[in-house]
């Protein structure tokens, strides 16, 4: 394994929260985000924040989230936000998102995020005071 990718899991794995997206490949997730989350340490991720993301070609792949990618992380025991984020080519201009609805659910994930990590850290700090 490559210094860069111990690295990146490092990251991943001492991260307070998380945000994981990846392109949906014939309808998961793509060989390289499973290698990658392979690779992570099994108790690593348990009642880390999650918020799952992807992007397809269309509509159709929009189950992703909760068809491939959150039994992923029920696997790691993370907390997985129940609000995920599917985007298409036809939500980006230019790189950029420009479907309102889709910029406004993106923000509301924002929040949950950081109350969901609150919460861990709470939770942590009463269990080191018994």
């Amino acid at each position: 394994m490559t210094d860069a990718v111990e690295q990146a899991l490092a990251v991943v794995e001492e991260a307070d929260v998380l945000v994981v997206a990846t392109p949906v490949f014939r309808g998961s997730y793509t060989g390289l985000f499973k290698r990658f989350f392979d690779l992570i340490g099994q108790d690593t991720l348990t009642d880390k924040p999650v918020l799952l993301a992807a992007t397809g070609g269309s509509q159709r792949h929009a189950l992703v989230i909760d068809h491939q990618i959150r039994p992923l992380f029920s696997f790691f025991q993370a907390r997985t936000l129940p609000l995920g984020v599917y985007a298409t080519d036809k939500d980006f201009v230019e790189r950029d998102l420009s479907d309102q609805a889709l910029i406004e659910r993106a923000k509301r994930a924002l929040p949950l995020l950081e109350l969901t990590r609150n919460a861990r850290h709470s939770a942590a700090e009463r269990m080191l005071t018994v």
